[in-house]
Parts: structure tokens; sequence; C-alpha cells
């Protein structure tokens, strides 16, 4: 009869410990599907994605903590795939005002749409904007006209140069040395 009291204890221990293996899979799980979103929101929707626990001490969490911190990341895998389902409907509406814009410009003066409303990458914008200025304006010959987007590296380079040679306070000196050179 002792032997089995010593078993049924042993099995409380398997059984505790099979629990908390299967709930740090869980969380692993859970942990991963958030950094997935995480991921997927980059650039376009700032989601949370550090992972909860207890604070304290290292230490060995408990059933009931893991639990918590299971229950957490369930809660803001919900949050994040609302967001991204909330940033999802607003980029596929402005795709579709942007498609509006472009059939009829001149019902959409001076509407502007960048890339990142759409969820494309990169710094362009498309501008409902009049043709001839003030004059396409009166006369109502809107276009649409869409921005080159980003500055280049080598057009910026030129703005550091100018403003190093403007700094410095011998200009043609630092000019003669480098012709000498």
């Amino acid at each position: 009869m002792r032997e089995l009291v010593e078993r049924s204890s042993f099995l409380g221990v398997a059984d505790e410990a099979a629990a908390r293996r299967e709930l740090r899979r869980q969380i692993g799980r859970l942990e991963r599907e958030l950094s997935e979103l995480v991921a997927a929101g980059f650039g376009r929707v700032l989601i949370d994605g550090s992972a909860p626990g207890p604070g304290g001490a290292p230490r060995v969490l408990g059933l009931g903590e893991l639990e918590q911190v299971r229950d957490e990341l369930a809660e803001r895998i919900g949050e994040a795939r609302a967001q991204l389902a909330d940033r999802d409907l607003l980029e596929q509406e402005n795709r579709e005002l942007l498609r509006r814009m472009i059939a009829a410009p001149a019902e959409y003066r001076w509407v502007r749409i960048s890339r990142a409303d759409v969820g494309e990458p990169g710094c362009g914008a498309w501008h409902s904007r009049p043709l001839l200025g003030p004059l396409g304006m009166l006369m109502g010959w809107w276009r649409v006209k869409v921005s080159s987007g980003c500055p280049t590296a080598g057009r910026l380079a030129a703005v550091e140069r100018e403003d190093q040679a403007q700094a410095s306070p011998f200009p043609t000196a630092a000019r003669g040395a480098t012709a000498l050179a």
C-alpha cells in the first residue's frame, strides 16, 4: 500500500511536469505567432511584441503564472490581428480612393495620397493638382501628379559637400591644396 502512495505522489509530479511542458510549448507557439504579426505590421502598424511575464527575480514559474503568461500572449495576438485588419481595411479604402482620383482628378482637388497610405514602401505620393497653376484651377484642368519619391543619395551627398565647403574657414586654401595634390 505504501508503494502505491509514493507512486501516486510521483504521478502528480509527472502530471505537473507534463502540464508545464505543454504550457511552455503553447507559449512558444504564441510568441512565434506574435513575432510574425509584428514582422507583418513592421512600418505600417506599431504592435507591442514584448513578452509578458511576472516581474521580479528570475525563477521557475508555477502553473498559474505560466497560464497567465499564455493568456496575456493570446490577448496580445488578438489585439495585433485587430490592428492589422484595421490597417488593411484603411489601405484598401485608400487604394480605392486613389483609383477614383486617377479616373476623375477634378472631383478630388488637392487630395494627396502617400505610398504609405496604400501600403507600399517608399516616399512617393499622388497629388491632385491644377494643370497650369492658377490658370488650370480657373479652367478646371486638374491632373494627378506622381511625386518622384525619396531624394537620391547623390543629391544628398552634393548638399553635404556644399555645407562642408561653406563651413570651412579657408575654402580657397582647401581647394588649392587638393588641386596641388
